[in-house]
């Protein structure tokens, strides 16, 4: 699974149109608005790095009110959930 951070930049009377439309796309498991110098994130978890040229490309810069993206490609996942099971493997036992 490839996971992508999208983040995006739209015109400002189209924020809420343009991430409800963005968050229905297929590939597409979330969309934050934020403050920043970004005005949404989306999350992309897709099976192919060809599926990510389609969607974000093809489907998210075509979405009305979108000004601009930029694409992150997560290489590896850390969470303090991970990292705490990696810790209390083998604590069951004692």
């Amino acid at each position: 699974m490839i996971t992508a951070i999208v983040l995006i930049q739209t015109a400002a009377d189209r924020l809420t149109e343009a991430a409800q439309e963005i968050a229905d796309l297929d590939g597409v498991d979330e969309v934050y608005s934020c403050a920043g110098d970004v005005d949404l994130i989306a999350m992309l978890r897709v099976s192919r790095h060809e599926d990510l040229a389609e969607i974000v490309p093809g489907r998210i810069n075509k979405v009305e009110g979108v000004l601009g993206t930029d694409t992150h490609i997560a290489f590896r996942s850390y969470s303090r959930k991970d990292t705490e099971a990696a810790f209390s493997i083998g604590l069951e036992d004692q």
